[in-house]
């Protein structure tokens, strides 16, 4: 009896032990994951601290100032406000302060004979809309911004480069919003060449421009885009083009291999073919962007239009669209939704038909089948539909496409039904 007593005991000693070990190693566990939260917010910075230390072993006062303001934000959203205080207050001290006589305090590059500015910053809101691709351009986009957020540790393992995207296709198909898109995603501000106030026509300007815009988005933390790229980039055996256009290219290139391997640049053309050979190597990442297919355009649709419609009428509209750039369907909505404000109606299927039909004149990328149906009468845009789609162009849906009741529609899709008096 007493040795069970004893036995018990022991057990619930044993069972104490345990339980003290258990919490101690668990506490352990703990402290060892604070260290490594606490050290994976020291060094997610370095990237940003060797970009200061660099400016400041080469005295460019305008890459410390940026850079170190960046920092502060990044350690502000990070929750480390008192960091943030003391780097700020840092910056404001020093803002009175002697510089080298060499190096002056950048703003905004500007041409030297105009006075014209090379740059402007774009806003965005900090919820863009959704950006529609196919899945792999998609892909494509988002290896491109997690490269671009994982610099600081391509730059310790030494692979580190120029993050450079150029981007191509016809007008309207977003690449514009994919620059904005980029610089959201990552956080920074995005900066456009004006082409107009680079390219000038003092000999030998043009390149100095290139030079400005290109150091100033070395020396500060921003995304770089460089709209209607083909102005800069044409092809140097183009025989229509001046001896100092041609010189153009070679300062860009010059000057695109400087970059440091913190500079993200964005560039953007209509025109692929007029680019010289030597532009495409230089850049890491070829984005072809595409009118969109008819999910994406199902897709945008129903991301532009703003309110609730059926889905028979967004597939109507998907079919209608074909040939049709994002922007275009972007336009059409934004034109709706501007009337049903002013008007207080909620548009009907026949009023966006119209706004597609107006919008299709002037569209250079295709519409075809929009293109068509403009040239025709009602009467005759009932049958071509019809034998288009006969079950989605039912005479009820081309009623409402039409603006007629659905007797009539019926009747002007049967065979033999005459042309005239529509």
């Amino acid at each position: 009896m007493l040795d069970r007593r004893t036995d018990s005991v022991v057990c619930r000693r044993s069972g104490y032990r345990l339980t003290i070990k258990l919490f101690r190693l668990i506490i352990v566990v703990n402290r060892l994951k604070m260290s490594y939260i606490r050290l994976m917010s020291e060094t997610k910075y370095m990237s940003e601290v060797f970009r200061i230390v660099a400016g400041a072993l080469r005295l460019d006062v305008n890459k410390v100032r940026n850079y170190t303001a960046y920092l502060a934000e990044k350690l502000e959203e990070g929750g480390d406000a008192p960091a943030a205080n003391r780097l700020r207050k840092l910056l404001a001290e020093t803002d009175h302060q002697l510089q080298p006589a060499h190096v002056a305090t950048r703003t905004m590059p500007v041409d030297g004979e105009t006075r014209f500015p090379l740059l402007e910053t774009v806003g965005y809101r900090n919820i863009e809309p959704e950006l529609v691709l196919p899945q792999e351009q998609q892909d494509l986009v988002e290896e491109f911004i997690s490269v671009a957020k994982s610099r600081a540790q391509l730059e310790q393992e030494d692979v580190s480069t120029p993050l450079t995207l150029l981007v191509y296709g016809p007008p309207g198909c977003g690449k514009s919003r994919l620059a904005r898109h980029i610089a959201n995603t990552l956080g920074l501000r995005l900066f456009v060449a004006r082409l107009d106030g680079l390219i000038s026509s003092y000999l030998g300007s043009t390149a100095k421009n290139i030079r400005s815009v290109f150091e100033f988005g070395a020396s500060t933390p921003c995304v770089l885009f460089l709209d209607e790229f083909d102005a800069i980039a044409k092809l140097r055996d183009d025989s229509h083009e001046l001896g100092e256009l041609k010189r153009v290219v070679n300062s860009f290139l010059q000057n695109l291999d400087a970059l440091g391997s913190e500079s993200i640049v964005l560039a953007a053309t209509n025109h692929p073919q007029l680019l010289d050979a030597a532009v495409w190597r230089r850049f890491s990442y070829c984005l072809e962007m595409q009118l969109p297919t008819a999910p994406a355009r199902h897709k945008l649709w129903s991301l532009f239009l703003g309110r609730d419609v059926g889905e028979t009428d967004r597939e109507i509209l998907t079919d209608l669209s074909e040939g049709l750039s994002g922007a275009d369907i972007r336009e059409v909505c934004l034109h709706l939704r501007r009337r049903t404000i002013a008007m207080r109606m909620e548009p009907t299927l026949k009023e966006t038909f119209t706004n597609l039909l107006r919008i299709a004149g002037g569209s250079p990328n295709g519409a075809k089948l929009l293109r068509g149906l403009r040239e025709m009468e009602p009467k005759r845009r009932a049958r071509t539909l019809r034998q288009r789609n006969a079950t989605l162009y039912s005479s009820a849906h081309l009623a409402s496409l039409l603006g007629k009741s659905k007797a009539t529609a019926h009747r002007w899709t049967q065979k033999g039904a005459s042309h005239k008096n529509a």
